[in-house]
């Protein structure tokens, strides 16, 4: 079968789908990558992948989108596949509508995060809503990260059949290593006493960083190490004054090392993962953490009060507020033993329901059987 995995942005393939695309490859199929052209495409092409840029645009500029949907139209006249995966919200209705106005046989949409549910706007929301109830009338396989997300696009109409995947990780490569711990804060002169908290995403408003940066003001006897950049492509409200008063209130205890790609070893090197998000789908990130037998302590909001039990492997706040969030962390800086049960619980719990192996093999056998199922003649 030849598959089309259609995304936004290089980020989002190299972090999110190149595990699918090696789990599709290894079970015979011919996977193409589409998306903005970018340098962390080399990986993706270095394993053997070819990948096909296109104009997309992380934004809601009609122009813009239009170019990208005409580059998609060639590209899938061209290629022919037998299915177009997309992914994201707004790739991922282009994507569509341009397999749908090609005859792509067979119509596949991963929701990462449904865009209605992020604050906003109400007009944006619900022109955001009517745009995913139209995009479900012509996708064939509807699947969600999380599962209240899924629950949702049923309810609303969005797709009938809609089903969770969710989100997974590589237990081997996410996992405590006290060595990778001992090195990265010697890397950072952080001593090996020091109590460490660290969140892992982009730099964007959404994820709660003007939040987290006041609440750690609150949190004297740890620092907070801050892994992640904002991307080209990113928009909405930038954080640099956030993070010009956080350095004269934090002093030395904000550690920000920008993007990276070892992750597991910054990980293994905290004690704590914090992500207050606003909105999310299922972050990946979370996932990471509770593998490398971190407690967490994230939003009460959809995806990632699905992966925390909340004072088992972690502790849920309400978003968008400091105090809570303060309060959150502290109870935890201030009981080792406290760290190691919830980390341990954690670990257990993610190897368990979270291994990538396992989500990526439900998520091919979606898409094999819907597509069988697509394609058999009626009757």
């Amino acid at each position: 079968m030849k598959i089309l995995e259609v995304t936004n942005v290089d980020f989002s393939l190299h972090h999110f789908l190149l595990p699918l695309m090696e789990a599709l490859r290894e079970r015979g199929d011919e996977v193409i990558g589409v998306c903005a052209d970018g340098p962390l495409l080399r990986e993706a092409r270095s394993r053997g992948f070819r990948i096909i840029p296109v104009p997309m645009a992380r934004s809601f500029s009609p122009f813009r989108h239009i170019r990208a949907l005409l580059a998609l139209i060639r590209v899938i006249r061209r290629e022919r596949p037998d299915l177009v995966h997309a992914h994201m919200p707004i790739s991922g209705l282009l994507a569509r509508l341009a397999a749908r106005l090609c005859g792509v046989p067979v119509i596949a949409y991963t929701c990462h995060g449904y865009l209605f549910n992020q604050p906003g706007p109400l007009w944006r929301r619900a022109l955001a809503l009517v745009l995913e109830w139209l995009a479900g009338r012509v996708t064939d396989i509807c699947m969600t990260v999380s599962e209240e997300e899924a629950r949702q696009a049923r309810r609303l109409g969005i797709h009938a059949e809609a089903v969770a995947t969710g989100n997974g990780r590589d237990p081997k490569r996410f996992r405590p290593d006290p060595q990778a711990r001992s090195e990265v804060r010697a890397e950072l002169g952080i001593p090996d006493d020091r109590v460490v908290i660290v969140v892992v995403s982009r730099l964007v408003r959404h994820k709660g960083y003007p939040e987290l940066l006041v609440a750690m003001e609150q949190v004297p006897d740890a620092d907070l190490l801050v892994v992640g950049k904002r991307l080209d492509s990113d928009h909405g409200e930038a954080l640099e004054t956030y993070f010009t008063r956080a350095e004269t209130a934090l002093g030395g205890r904000l550690k920000c090392v920008g993007y990276r790609e070892d992750i597991p070893r910054l990980l293994a090197a905290a004690d704590i993962f914090v992500l207050p998000s606003l909105f999310e789908g299922l972050p990946m990130s979370v996932i990471e953490a509770m593998m490398t037998g971190l407690p967490v302590v994230v939003s009460d909001i959809s995806g990632p009060r699905e992966q925390v039990r909340d004072g088992e492997t972690g502790l849920l706040v309400p978003p968008g507020k400091v105090l809570p969030l303060a309060a959150a962390l502290r109870k935890l800086v201030s009981s080792p033993e406290l760290q190691e049960r919830m980390g341990t619980a954690g670990r257990r719990l993610a190897v368990t329901e979270r291994d990538e192996r396992i989500v990526l093999g439900r998520v091919v056998s979606l898409l094999h059987t819907g597509t069988e199922r697509a394609q058999a003649p009626p009757g």
